[in-house]
């Protein structure tokens, strides 16, 4: 093989930048809809609980194209495949827009989340196999904006433009972007011939295993505390068919002459240890993402905007500290970089353990600019030390697992955060409804003090008021059960971001810091 030049051109520049614009907003478009989610609910008629959905059908196509992607590019050829999803993707976002109820929009979205999710391991790909190693950490550096920044930035964009000018705008941002993509990939992605004679070389048994398994899952995680998880039928038959089918998956793949995803290499020291840390790092990119928009809307009464203030501060600090981190791995040992990142991450969820009444927005800028020095810091030195001698020919295999895992992270962490709220909500709930008794002299004179208010305030019968009294005392309660719950959940975060910083400690330091093997 002709040995890479030391350095890339600009016709490559142009290509792997534009590749990353599409990365960008394929993962913006999970996130971007959460903050708008009542509007867009109550547009087209949708429930509470259906207009989740709405993110998840995006959520669940993706997860499912990303390994599918690496084969598909090969059939239709790299440039026609990237340059069709993009084209996909952009006419499905602005069709979004245009959604009349709920069915429609779930369609829409699970196929907007087809063709963009493609885009995310193509650019992960180019970035690996177009890039000389010197000046890979830079192509990953951008890269991982479009995985960190991207989901702490959603919500913010989201809720602007909701509030600003309508919620149909959080589906028209993506066109601008999209055709700067399209020009950057138009002149500069090499022309190959189509292999349409792989489609018979296929492996189907593994695409379809692999479909139907992450699915279903996806489908599991989403459902499962709506319904009680094994409590509910559906979600037990779906749970059969998920472990079922992904255990055939992985028998499949090891056994297949020419398989969909080489599962082999998670068995390399770097790339299975950089995977693992990688779902972990989905599950606090994706969880905080979740955490924080739902306490500060639930607990604190924010608006969307308000929330999406509150978040910005998660991100865009990020803009300024990547694009060095770089620099940092030509000093600094990597996994170093990945420990003190995910250490820095970790102490930002443990600081919101002190949730209260007082604590919203403003208290929540210190652990959002630690959270996003930390983000920054992990991303670029992780996937460096992973995809450390990750061959050419196994580069797509490498980015449909290393990317399709971090998403899977985000939905098992959103899901684990969201049956432990609930647990423990129940669970903080009964401990101090114990201690709230009406035969103990405190809660009388609160009760009392709390009766005389409303009758001083214009209720005029006693027994009202001290009914009045009582349900005040319970909201108290719940509410004080909700921030404990909230606090839980933060510390939990926190802990297991912490196994990521002992997974990174682990792997073996790579020359540079970069993917020396993958051109």
């Amino acid at each position: 093989m002709t040995a890479a030049p030391a350095r890339a051109d600009a016709r490559t520049w142009i290509t792997v930048g534009a590749a990353i614009i599409g990365a960008f907003m394929a993962v913006l478009n999970i996130q971007i809809t959460n903050a708008s989610l009542p509007d867009i609910q109550g547009a087209i008629g949708a429930g509470l609980d259906d207009g989740g959905w709405i993110s998840t059908a995006y959520l669940v196509a993706e997860i499912v194209v990303i390994p599918l992607t690496g084969f598909l590019s090969s059939v239709f050829s790299l440039r026609r495949y990237l340059l069709a999803n993009t084209v996909l993707f952009l006419v499905l976002s602005v069709a979004c827009a245009f959604a009349q109820d709920l069915s429609q929009m779930i369609v829409l979205r699970a196929l907007q989340g087809f063709f963009g999710g493609t885009l995310i391991p193509l650019a992960f790909t180019l970035t690996l196999t177009s890039l000389p190693a010197a000046q890979r950490p830079i192509g990953l550096a951008l890269f991982a904006l479009s995985a960190t920044f991207a989901p702490a930035i959603g919500p913010t964009i989201g809720g602007w433009l909701t509030e600003t000018y309508g919620w149909q705008y959080i589906f028209y941002v993506n066109i601008v972007p999209g055709l700067f993509m399209l020009a950057g990939l138009w002149p500069t992605l090499p022309k190959a011939p189509m292999q349409l004679g792989l489609l018979r070389q296929g492996d189907w048994a593994g695409i379809a295993t692999l479909s139907i398994g992450l699915a279903t899952l996806q489908t599991v995680l989403e459902e499962g505390n709506k319904d009680d998880w094994f409590g509910s039928p559906f979600i037990v038959r779906l749970s059969v068919v998920a472990a079922v089918s992904l255990v055939l998956f992985v028998w499949i793949e090891l056994t297949a002459a020419r398989p969909l995803l080489d599962l082999r290499l998670l068995a390399r020291r770097n790339f299975g240890l950089g995977t693992l840390s990688s779902v972990i790092l989905g599950v606090g990119l994706y969880g905080s993402v979740f955490l924080l928009p739902l306490y500060l809307s639930q607990m604190q009464g924010y608006n969307s905007e308000q929330v999406g203030e509150v978040l910005a501060w998660t991100g865009l600090p990020q803009l300024v500290l990547i694009p060095l981190v770089p620099r940092l791995m030509r000093r600094i040992d990597a996994r170093l970089l990945v420990a003190v990142g995910m250490a820095l991450f970790a102490g930002s969820c443990f600081l919101n353990t002190g949730l209260s009444p007082d604590y919203a927005g403003p208290q929540l800028l210190v652990p959002n600019i630690i959270r996003a020095v930390g983000q920054a810091l992990v991303m670029t030195p992780l996937t460096s030390l992973a995809t450390a001698g990750i061959e050419a020919s196994a580069a797509a295999s490498a980015s449909a697992i290393y990317n399709m895992v971090r998403n899977l992270g985000g939905a098992i962490g959103i899901a684990a955060l969201q049956t432990l709220l609930t647990k423990r909500e129940q669970f903080h709930s009964s401990v101090l409804s114990a201690h709230v008794s009406l035969l103990d002299p405190a809660t009388q004179d609160r009760l009392a003090a709390l009766q005389q208010r409303f009758l001083a305030t214009g209720t005029s019968d006693p027994a009202t008021a001290w009914h009045d009294a009582v349900v005040a005392v319970g909201r108290v309660v719940r509410a004080q059960s909700y921030f404990l719950a909230y606090a839980d959940a933060f510390f939990v975060m926190g802990a297991v971001l912490l196994l990521a910083m002992l997974a990174a400690l682990l792997m073996r330091k790579s020359a540079g810091g970069a993917a020396a093997g993958a051109h």
